[in-house]
């Protein structure tokens, strides 16, 4: 299987598994910035070369031989489970993609038909009740990951522990597991723990946010999109996420972790 969903500077310098929505797009351009001395014209996800990726076939046995080797620090990065699933909801579902289309194609005519998701229309500017179409959502988003129907689950909602075990269970180890919510003080960490050849000031490093404007805002705080029936809809699909990475289930108004990783317990249970 390899290590798919994994970065790594050309110069070797860092090791990164992407986890979708967890500030991924600032990530790859900080790790393409400290090989090249600029950051990537356009969306870093788009970039084909000046970075190591998983998906270039050239990439992967550099990658390999990297990591199972563990020649470099490897680090991934992680959010609240609710905020990342509503920015899942508000980006891939309600929005417009950068190509000026919906995303997947059929995925959201067939959640209006299926599941009564409401989007704003065609172009995602109508009025609509955010709160009521985003728990239809979650019905569906528990629906792809439990039973893997009517779809598999998308990368963008499938759990954080999902992606980050891949790398462990294939012969990979992380130095570090930083929190999106403390990003820059996360961030630096790994900046101090590797050398690079164009060194960065995380404080002049603009927010790469791709998705921001796809979709429209959302108008309530976080807390309000789930009721109890939601909360345990969320608990059910990402326990290991609540627990692992130590953010409050209880209090969804909560989005910092109450508690430290364990790094040893991370390896030790997405490992099995």
């Amino acid at each position: 299987m390899g290590f798919p969903g994994t970065w790594m500077t050309t110069s070797e310098s860092m090791v990164y598994r992407v986890v979708p929505k967890c500030a991924c797009s600032t990530i790859g351009q900080i790790m393409y910035y400290s090989d090249n001395g600029a950051f990537f014209d356009g969306d870093i996800h788009d970039a084909d070369h000046g970075l190591h990726k998983w998906a270039f076939d050239a990439s992967q046995p550099v990658i390999s031989a990297n990591v199972t080797e563990h020649k470099s620090f490897a680090f991934t990065c992680v959010r609240n489970p609710y905020s990342r699933i509503l920015s899942s909801f508000f980006d891939k579902i309600c929005g417009i993609q950068r190509n000026g289309r919906r995303y997947r194609g059929n995925l959201v005519p067939m959640l209006i038909q299926k599941y009564g998701v409401d989007v704003g229309g065609e172009d995602g500017t109508a009025e609509f009740d955010q709160i009521a179409s985003f728990r239809r959502f979650l019905l569906f988003a528990r629906d792809t990951i439990k039973w893997r129907k009517p779809m598999d689950p998308d990368i963008h909602w499938s759990s954080m522990s999902g992606h980050i075990s891949t790398f462990i269970v294939n012969g990979g180890r992380y130095d570090r597991i930083f929190w999106t919510e403390c990003f820059n003080d996360g961030m630096q960490s790994v900046l101090d723990a590797t050398q690079s050849t164009h060194p960065i000031a995380l404080t002049e490093v603009p927010r790469f946010n791709e998705s921001e404007g796809h979709g429209p805002k959302r108008a309530y705080p976080i807390e309000d999109y789930f009721d109890d029936l939601s909360k345990h809809l969320v608990y059910e699909i990402y326990k290991p996420d609540f627990e692992l990475f130590r953010y409050d289930f209880e209090n969804p108004a909560n989005k910092m972790p109450i508690g430290e990783i364990d790094l040893d317990e991370v390896h030790a249970k997405l490992g099995e």
